[in-house]
């Protein structure tokens, strides 16, 4: 299931939804993950956005994190700035993307459910998730144009081929590592918070780094802008309340 709803199916989605939306547009839509993740989460009780109730001691979730989940979104709409790019939006294509994002946030519901902090080591169940995944995945091979195994895989690119691969075991293996790791120990809902700080990296480094030497691309003020207000919506959603301590009463 996990691989299911974290892999297969949000790639597929994904994948489907860039085809006709700009690459800003669908930032922000798969920036709902964390929205999505703590409907789901207050819905079957995986949360931990919750302080306690001082009166009646259920959950709740605290204004101020919840705060922080606004908070972050808005930081990514500032960086990426969707309302820039030329054409309309495809509802087709945004609705797939939103697909891709709530699928996110059931799977993140169920591995925090039924996966994580279970005794299991982190490294194990990613490396099943994904070996999963890649058996699930590997019923689109037929269409997979160049990568077409009964063509032979006459049009795979060497270059693209070794750029997939590091990918797949550094930016896919080594994040679902981390993230169960962070599911068992903050919850869903602030590990797809995490989500946030992709365009915060992603601008510094093409800004700072491959901009200065490649792209030429530069450190606007609304990048600056969005990113101190991503960081603070995540510190925001990792702020937990002090549990209360009960004083007795004394009595003579």
């Amino acid at each position: 299931m996990a691989a299911f709803f974290c892999n297969a199916l949000p790639f597929l989605l994904t994948a489907y939804g860039e085809r006709s939306v700009g690459s800003g547009t669908a930032g922000v839509l798969h920036a709902t993950t964390p929205l999505w993740s703590l409907l789901i989460g207050l819905a079957l009780g995986t949360d931990r956005t919750a302080g306690t109730d001082r009166t009646t001691g259920t959950d709740r979730t605290t204004p101020l994190r919840l705060t922080g989940l606004l908070l972050g979104f808005a930081g990514v709409l500032l960086i990426l700035a969707p309302w820039r790019e030329s054409g309309g939006i495809s509802t087709p294509g945004a609705l797939a993307l939103l697909g891709a994002a709530a699928s996110y946030a059931v799977a993140f519901a169920h591995m925090a459910r039924a996966l994580a902090g279970t005794g299991t080591a982190p490294l194990a169940l990613s490396a099943a998730q994904l070996t999963a995944a890649a058996g699930l995945s590997a019923v689109a091979l037929p269409a997979g144009g160049p990568l077409n195994p009964f063509s032979g895989f006459s049009g795979a690119d060497p270059v693209g081929l070794a750029a997939v691969t590091v990918l797949g075991v550094a930016c896919t293996g080594l994040t679902f590592h981390l993230n169960y790791r962070l599911i068992a120990t903050e919850g869903p809902t602030s590990a797809a918070a995490v989500g946030y700080l992709l365009p915060v990296v992603s601008t510094v480094l093409g800004a700072l780094v491959l901009g200065a030497l490649v792209l030429g691309e530069r450190l606007t003020v609304r990048a600056v802008a969005g990113t101190a207000v991503v960081l603070a919506g995540v510190l925001l959603v990792k702020h937990r309340p002090k549990p209360r301590t009960v004083v007795p009463l004394l009595t003579d």
